[in-house]
């Protein structure tokens, strides 16, 4: 069996073989209590699927109470758009082929930022993340397994989508566009995961120490300052954010496969996702 989620998500699965389980596996994690333990494969997958969830949860909760936050509409106007929604419906008729369309470019614009690509085009893998977000963090070395194993063969896109209560995920998100904009967003969007705890879940500004990580990667920093200064940029994001809403994700990460909402809960089942989309 591959191995699952890792990172800052519990539990602490213990090796089994110390020689042969990977450096990360037996690492003591926060939110455990600090213990090690040898489990039963089944208690682990249990005990791993919850910590998901919570995380799952946590996010889709604060994405809600944003949301609500920043409604303003009147409820006339509401009326006016349910309205508006109904007529449209009815004019696309039962088969909703329009609703489709909008969907597919929704999901994967021609901006949209490719880690990798597959040249038939047959499998799409789409994640809507926060660079802030635990979870998406602990997704991080899953995502980077698979598409080592499906080079090639899968295509992989990103989509921001920064959580408003995580204080430095829009500083992240504009760090990474800004580096995008000198054909280097893959290398930032690694060091904001590799580094997420250097900067995660604090309320100072990490400003600073988005510029070092700019430094690091050697790009003209004159450049990646306006880039992370421009309007433009948060705009882009922006943007993404919003299809998201639109395509119906609450929470991060958000996984779609071929347009296909998914919730993978360990490598294995998002392996076996991916396989049938590859025999389909």
């Amino acid at each position: 069996m591959e191995p699952a989620v890792r990172g800052p998500v519990p539990p602490c699965p213990g090796p089994r073989a110390p020689a042969a389980v990977p450096a990360w596996r037996g690492r003591l994690l926060p939110g455990c209590g600090g213990r090690r333990a040898v489990e039963s494969s089944e208690e682990r997958t249990a005990a791993r699927r919850s910590k998901v969830d919570a995380l799952r949860a946590e996010s889709r909760r604060q994405e809600v109470r944003r949301r609500n936050l920043a409604i303003t509409a009147t409820v006339v106007a509401a009326f006016v758009l349910v309205v508006g929604a109904v007529f449209v419906i009815g004019k696309v008729g039962p088969g909703g082929g329009e609703a489709v369309a909008a969907g597919e470019s929704r999901l994967v614009r021609a901006d949209s930022h490719r880690l990798q690509t597959a040249a038939d085009g047959k499998v799409t893998v789409v994640e809507f993340l926060d660079f802030e977000c635990e979870a998406c963090g602990a997704y991080f070395p899953m995502v980077e397994q698979l598409r080592a194993r499906y080079a090639g063969k899968v295509t992989f896109v990103t989509r921001y989508f920064p959580i408003a209560s995580h204080f430095n995920a829009e500083r992240a998100a504009r760090a990474v566009e800004a580096a995008a904009r000198q054909g280097r967003f893959e290398a930032m969007y690694r060091r904001m995961f590799e580094s997420q705890k250097e900067w995660g879940e604090k309320r100072i500004p990490a400003d600073e120490i988005f510029r070092g990580y700019a430094k690091a990667l050697g790009l003209d920093m004159a450049a990646w300052e306006k880039a992370y200064a421009d309007p433009a940029t948060l705009d882009r994001i922006r943007k993404d954010a919003a299809d998201g809403e639109a395509l119906g994700v609450q929470g991060t990460p958000t996984f779609f496969l071929n347009g296909k909402k998914i919730q993978p809960q360990s490598y294995d089942e998002f392996k076996a996702a991916i396989d049938a989309a590859l025999a389909g």
